[in-house]
């Protein structure tokens, strides 16, 4: 199990909910079923509007990181994650602060997402 916890303006207080690992949810998918007013509109990382800020809670190496090919463009287009990010993401597993959550999918890892 992961605890993810959605934070944001839009939320009375922040709302921690738990996420089995492994069941390929996309971050997206966790948030519908948990009723969380997270942004969204194409559901396949072409739009951008369900970016993200992920951070994770664990103070342990975070699991792989795998950037699709539509988040390296659409959140480099936006200005949210940069070339170097990339890199670092794709060489050394050290996630970027951005991600859509369309793309992302949920590990066995506590998080914190805002938005």
């Amino acid at each position: 199990m992961a605890n993810v916890t959605f934070s944001s303006p839009r939320l009375k207080k922040d709302v921690t909910v738990y996420a089995v690992a492994g069941d390929t949810k996309t971050l997206l998918a966790v948030a519908k079923q948990h009723d969380i007013p997270l942004n969204f509109e194409c559901e396949n990382g072409e739009c951008g509007s369900c970016q993200v800020q992920v951070t994770v809670l664990s103070g342990k190496a975070p699991y792989g990181v795998a950037l699709t090919e539509k988040e390296k463009t659409v959140l480099r287009f936006a200005g949210k994650i940069t070339a170097e990010q990339i890199a670092a993401a794709e060489t050394g597993d050290v996630p970027p602060p951005w991600r859509l959550a369309c793309q992302f999918v949920v590990r066995h890892e506590d998080i914190l997402v805002q938005f």
